[in-house]
């Protein structure tokens, strides 16, 4: 059987009038879920896993597949909206969502947003039926050098999206890095940085650092404003959709991103958090509408959103093909298809071609479904605006305080959401971008893992980190990248000062 005969038997099993109306009800279960902060893909599966008990195998795996693209999905929502990512994947969706969502182009970005998860979720559907064996088994060939330096150049070409100094933001980076380092060592396993206290004897979680520093920083700032705040402006019907200049510039960045999602998906990893970021550097240099970066492009969601979307459906290729999770959310996904006796791997496409590619047509189903059914609500969405500031900032609170619990049932975690609040409402203030904070907090515990794990087998040798070709391409580039932006930062420094001096001796 080739894969387009499978993929037709596939459509045949999973357009029965059950498997369409699981689709839906995966769909926007997982969108609605999505929409929380703190689940995300994998707290939304885990929470929904109990519904698909006494379901047709199919069928329960049908429901997965489409909480599993609505959760990818909702968290955007709040992040244009409300400034509040649910996730580490929608924080890069807050920078210009927000900035679009305050000039009254939320309808806009909400559309964009849903148009570039459609195109990167078919493309990365196309490659699951293509490729899946072949692109799992490269992606086996990544030891932990390699994890690590592509961390590091992660790190070092991502540190640079906020327009900042080089200095600037290599200081928040440390700074990230620094919060990534307290709680555990994962060498020693001895406690570090905790002062002794049990707030922090288990580290800072990502995504409480992330609802403080965006979504209680916004409120605390709106606060702050008091009368000076700015108002959402009215957003009429022909506003909720994206103009031709936006469609026209968002084309090329939702390719580009669905083209980086799909490659980045098959690293192991959090590859939907590090995909965007990848997505919005690009597209911050090469996009046509680069100088609006900031105050609201549209191809800062389009780009980011994609790419999302698509690491998330190439994340797909290991997990069915190889039976092996490459991050959170398909680890959950995972132990959704075991609860049912499925173990995906090699041989589930030949032992039960009807649930792989059923799953698979369910999945290209989900991903219209999705589309059709949040275009339609983009006003509603929209109309959250039109909430006064006094009402609609004590919700926002509400929203991020009672998500943060929810997480782990700890009180402690509200304070904490409350502490980077008020250090990200500082930051504000002082014109420090948090952009880089999150990236070095994000890949600060990915790069010391991957260079401990690196240091055991090389039995220390820093040599083997250049020894291995892909790793030292990497490490070069990193350090090339390095020079070629102290190199142009020195220039435009002293350049402007000799301007300077020229002028006034003129």
């Amino acid at each position: 059987m080739t894969s387009l005969d499978g993929l037709l038997q596939g459509f045949q099993l999973a357009a029965t009038p059950t498997n369409l109306v699981a689709a839906g009800i995966g769909v926007l279960l997982g969108t609605f879920a999505g929409m929380l902060p703190g689940l995300g893909i994998s707290g939304t599966i885990a929470l929904l896993i109990p519904i698909s008990f006494g379901l047709d195998p199919l069928t329960a795996l049908v429901i997965f597949g489409g909480i599993y693209y609505g959760a990818a999905f909702g968290g955007s929502t709040t992040a244009i909206l409300l400034n509040v990512p649910g996730e580490g994947a929608s924080v890069v969706t807050c920078v210009e969502g927000y900035a679009m969502a305050r000039r009254g182009r939320a309808g806009a970005a909400l559309s964009v947003a849903a148009i570039g998860s459609f195109f990167a979720g078919i493309l990365g559907l196309a490659g699951l039926v293509l490729f899946a064996p072949t692109i799992a088994g490269w992606a086996l060939a990544f030891g932990p050098q390699e994890y690590f330096c592509v961390a590091v150049l992660a790190l070092v070409v991502l540190s640079g999206i906020s327009g900042q100094s080089m200095i600037q933001s290599s200081l928040m980076v440390v700074i990230g890095i620094m919060l990534a380092s307290i709680g555990i060592d994962p060498m020693t396993g001895v406690e570090r940085f905790t002062m002794s206290t049990d707030i922090l004897a288990d580290g800072i979680s990502f995504i409480i650092v992330v609802m403080g520093v965006y979504g209680m920083a916004e409120v605390l700032q709106t606060a702050a404003d008091g009368d000076c705040a700015v108002a959402p402006p009215r957003i009429a019907f022909r506003d909720l959709y994206p103009t031709r200049e936006e469609l026209s510039r968002s084309i090329p960045a939702i390719g580009r991103g669905s083209i980086i999602g799909l490659l980045i998906g098959l690293v192991p990893g959090p590859s939907g958090t590090i995909s965007t970021f990848l997505s919005y550097a690009v597209e911050k240099r090469f996009s046509r509408g680069r100088k609006q970066f900031g105050s609201g492009a549209i191809e800062g969601v389009a780009g980011p959103e994609a790419a999302n979307n698509g690491a998330d459906t190439s994340t797909l290729i290991p997990l069915l093909s190889l039976g092996l999770p490459f991050n959170a959310g398909a680890a959950l996904l995972l132990s959704g298809f075991l609860i049912h006796g499925i173990t995906p791997g090699p041989d589930l496409v030949n032992t039960r071609p009807d649930l792989f590619w059923g799953l698979v047509a369910s999945l290209f189903i989900g991903n219209v479904m999705l589309l059709v059914i949040n275009l339609p609500f983009v006003g509603f969405f929209a109309s959250v605006l039109r909430i006064p500031l006094g009402i609609l900032m004590p919700l926002v609170a509400v929203i991020v305080l009672s998500g943060t619990y929810f997480m782990n049932n700890n009180l402690s975690d509200l304070w904490l959401v409350i502490a980077f609040g008020l250090f990200g409402w500082l930051l504000k203030g002082t014109g420090y971008s948090v952009a880089p904070l999150i990236i070095g907090l994000f890949l600060g515990p990915l790069i010391e893992r991957g260079f401990i794990q690196s240091m055991v087998l090389a039995d220390g040798s820093l040599i083997t980190l250049m020894a291995r070709p892909f790793s030292g391409v990497m490490l070069g580039a990193a350090a090339l990248f390095i020079v070629v932006r102290g190199s142009v930062e020195i220039r435009r420094r002293f350049g402007s000062k000799s301007l300077g001096v020229g002028s006034q001796t003129l």
